[in-house]
This record gives structure tokens, C-alpha cells and sequence, in this order.
């Protein structure tokens, strides 16, 4: 049984939270990826493809809320070349290393000073969230496999364009210089999108469930994270060609596999190194023990090939609950006021 988390407030480097649930009061992570995270891997989820109940009007049922936390990372580590999976041996010991490694509470007077905004991260601001509020997951996905990615077969994401490395080393230099305006920012800084909930989903920090509807002409997508909401029609009707910060998505049904078809991003997502060309599938469908989540990005402004990765998720026998981020996001406007706050220091200090 998982226990229902506690209300918390969380804040660090210019970031506030506040999450509400949705039927009673509450904050950070929900019920639904509550209990400490150990409990991410008792239900993993292997490949096997399974037969899934049926809606009443006849379409796979794909419907609940599902868990996608892992320590297994997007990229096939450098370590592990060559290695494609792991041994129940090798998953316990490397998941006993990750959760080790993560831990801000044993590792305060490691941490490296760098430079945020404009000026130095303080040792103490870089762990202001100490291992108490992380949710991350303690176990790798159910096929043990080093990465989530599958093809490239080494694990590992295709080579930046030349275009698309000059964008990201400018985003790069943007993210260290004092912002400009909330644009500088990256969209789940600036609560626009959760930084898991994509599209596509990734496995982040927490609060990584997402609740799946269905309808005849409808599949919904609610992810925790920022209460994004996706509908995806799939009656076939034709796109309106207006771009949308989640894209805007098509469905259809392969067999039991959901396949969702997105392109029109308005701007990157959470994924980095997106751009508004980005063009997304992604399929659903039962497999033992849950639901198989596959996606394949394909953005010719960013990565020489294509790539896909696999997320199985468990079922979650808790609640969604709403993420309020930000509460109207008044830490924007404290990171602005640093922002300006540091340019007349440095102004001062030049004449």
C-alpha cells in the first residue's frame, strides 16, 4: 500500500511551487507516486505485449493512471557500451549506485559552484531540496534494459545538426547570462509545460503519472505534471494548422497499439533540444504488468536521424493531483528582479 504524501512547499533558485490536489488540499507528489519511490519497481513492467480489455464501444482499453519514474536513464551510459541489458544482479547493484549518487544529503560538500543567472550558485542553493522532496524512482524499467532509447541501437541520441548545435550552445549561453525577459527561461521555469510531461513524456524529477480517457472520438492524456491536459481526437478530422505549445495530435488505432501523430509545436517542449519542427509519434498498448510507451521524434533542425525510446509504466492506485505551479508564477518575477538586481551591481562596479 502506498501512503499519501504529506503537504509540502518547496522552493530553490528562484523556483516556488504549490501543488492543490484536486479533491482536497495538498502539494508535491500525489498519492500516486507516493511511498518513497521504493515501491517504483514492484510492479515492473516487462515487453511482453498482452490482450487488453475492451471499451464498451470496442476499442483496446488503455484507461488508468500510470507511473513512468526509473533510474534508467534517456542515454545509454558510457560505462555501459556495448551493453544493452542488465542482469537482475547487475539492475539491483546499478539502481543501489544511482539512488546513492542522487542523494543531496550525502552529497552537500561535493557540490560544484557555477554560475545561474548571472551569479554563483551557492552550495547550499544547489541542494535547497534535500532527498525528502525528489521522487525519482529507485528501479530500472522492467526489461533491465541501460537505456530508454532503442534505436539507435548504441543507446544513445543521433548527433546534433549543425543547426541544431548552434541553438542549443546559444540556449546554453542564454541560461547563464542574467534573463532578459521570462522567454530566456525554459517552459517548465516558466510553467508553461511539465518538465516530464513533454510531449514527449520523460521521466524527470516527480510527480511523473499521467492518467490516461478514453471516449469513441477521444484519448486524454492528463499528465501530473503542470495538470498538462492532451486530447487527441481520433475521428480523422483535419488539422487546423494552428500551433500549439503541446503540438496538435491526431490518434488512430493500429491493431491494440494507440498511435498518436503531433506536429505544430509552437515553440521547443520540454524535450531539449526540440524545435517547432519536431514531428512525434507516439504508441500505447498493454504489456504485461502495464502499459508500453513508445515514442519517435524525428526533427531534421535538430538531429541528424530519428530516434525512439521505450518507457514501460506500472499502474498507480493513487490520485492525480492538480499541479499549481507557480500560484500565478511569482518566482519569475523574483528571478527578473535578481536579473536586474545583478546588472546595476555589475553597472556600479564599472565606473
Amino acid at each position: 500500500m502506498r501512503h499519501p504524501a504529506p503537504v509540502r512547499i518547496m522552493m530553490a533558485a528562484a523556483v516556488s511551487v504549490l501543488v492543490t490536489g484536486l479533491a482536497v488540499g495538498g502539494q508535491g507528489q500525489s498519492p500516486a507516486s507516493a511511498g518513497k519511490a521504493g515501491t517504483s519497481g514492484t510492479k515492473a513492467a516487462d515487453s511482453k505485449r498482452t490482450v487488453s480489455g475492451k471499451t464498451p464501444w470496442g476499442h483496446p482499453d488503455l484507461q488508468g493512471t500510470w507511473d513512468f519514474r526509473t533510474v534508467t536513464p534517456l542515454e545509454r551510459p558510457s560505462d555501459l557500451a556495448g551493453k544493452e541489458t542488465l542482469t537482475e544482479a547487475e539492475a539491483a547493484a546499478y539502481e543501489r549506485k544511482i539512488v546513492e549518487s542522487r542523494n543531496a544529503d550525502t552529497q552537500r560538500d561535493q557540490t560544484a559552484r557555477r554560475t545561474v543567472n548571472g551569479t554563483a550558485e551557492t552550495q547550499d542553493v544547489a541542494n535547497a531540496y534535500n532527498d525528502f522532496w525528489w521522487d525519482r524512482g529507485t528501479k530500472v524499467i522492467g526489461t533491465r534494459r541501460t537505456s530508454l532509447i532503442v534505436d539507435p541501437k548504441d543507446g544513445r541520441l543521433p548527433p546534433f545538426t549543425p543547426e541544431g548545435k548552434k541553438r542549443m550552445t546559444a540556449e546554453d549561453a542564454m541560461l547563464e547570462r542574467p534573463a532578459e525577459g521570462p522567454e530566456d527561461r525554459m517552459v517548465g521555469e516558466r510553467c508553461i509545460l511539465g518538465f516530464n510531461s513533454g510531449p514527449p513524456m520523460l521521466p524527470g524529477a516527480y510527480n511523473m503519472n499521467v492518467q490516461v480517457f478514453q471516449t469513441p472520438n477521444e484519448v486524454v492524456l492528463l499528465n501530473e505534471m503542470v495538470h498538462n491536459a492532451r486530447i487527441i481526437p481520433l475521428d480523422m478530422r483535419p488539422r487546423t494548422g494552428i500551433r500549439q505549445w503541446v503540438g496538435e495530435s491526431r490518434g488512430h488505432w493500429e491493431g491494440d497499439t494507440l498511435v498518436i501523430e503531433t506536429k505544430g509545436f509552437y515553440q521547443k517542449t520540454s524535450l531539449r533540444g526540440s524545435s517547432p519542427n519536431m514531428h512525434l509519434i507516439e504508441r500505447l498498448h498493454k504489456i504485461d504488468g502495464g502499459l508500453m510507451y513508445e515514442f519517435t521524434v524525428e526533427d531534421p533542425t535538430t538531429w541528424t536521424s530519428k530516434w525512439t525510446a521505450q518507457i514501460p509504466m506500472i499502474p498507480s492506485d493513487g490520485r492525480i493531483f492538480e499541479y499549481a505551479c507557480h500560484e500565478g508564477n511569482y518566482g519569475m518575477t523574483g528571478l527578473l528582479s535578481g536579473a536586474r538586481a545583478v546588472e546595476k551591481q555589475a553597472a556600479g562596479s564599472t565606473k
